[in-house]
């Protein structure tokens, strides 16, 4: 006796399809968990080879954000400023790169991406079209991209901590403890040491 093969219904896809659904998305979840390791050290060094070439532009005065930089904090000399500016930013981006201490090192880059914010206050006719604060200009977008960078900042330094053994939590023992259940001789012991 032979089977044939039943034709296939509507019904009969629609039930297979959240099978496949489910399928493909535990697939996806075991990607996702294979690939975890590598996500933070990726966006670390991502960030810190951008803060290095952005930190170099500045130091080899081939920034063409000088203006912009220098008119943010106009009563520092440009000529002082830009370059200081781009050695921080080198710095902070070998500290991402090398990933020591990175807790600090991510404060320190969310702090100074807290500093880019100040164009907005001292240049707003610059950052804002028509003097209107919902209505960005390039120089505006460029500045407020910057949030998505705060964010992960904040979470490196936060994963950073999680990850860290705590400093705080070493304990030396100097001496063995000696463990005596005989309360008599614990006594003796004790008196002993006095």
């Amino acid at each position: 006796m032979t089977s044939t093969p039943k034709p296939s219904t509507p019904e009969s896809h629609r039930s297979s399809a959240p099978g496949i659904l489910a399928s493909l998305y535990a697939k996806l979840g075991m990607i996702l968990a294979e690939t975890n390791r590598y996500t933070l050290p990726l966006l670390r060094v991502s960030l810190g080879a951008v803060y290095v070439w952005f930190g170099a532009l500045k130091l080899s005065d081939s920034t063409p954000v000088a203006q912009l930089v220098a008119k943010t904090v106009p009563f520092i000399p440009e000529h002082i400023f830009v370059p200081t500016l781009g050695a921080i930013e080198v710095l902070i981006g070998l500290g991402l790169i090398i990933g020591r201490f990175l807790d600090l090192v991510a404060l320190v880059m969310v702090g100074h991406l807290l500093g880019t914010f100040l164009v907005l206050v001292t240049q707003p006719s610059v950052a804002f079209q028509n003097n209107n604060v919902l209505q960005l200009s390039m120089t505006g977008e460029f500045v407020m991209k910057n949030v998505v960078l705060i964010s992960a900042g904040l979470v490196l330094a936060t994963r950073a901590r999680e990850r860290a053994p705590r400093r705080d939590a070493v304990v030396v023992v100097e001496q063995p403890l000696a463990v005596d259940l005989d309360p008599a001789a614990a006594t003796a012991q004790y008196a002993e040491g006095f």
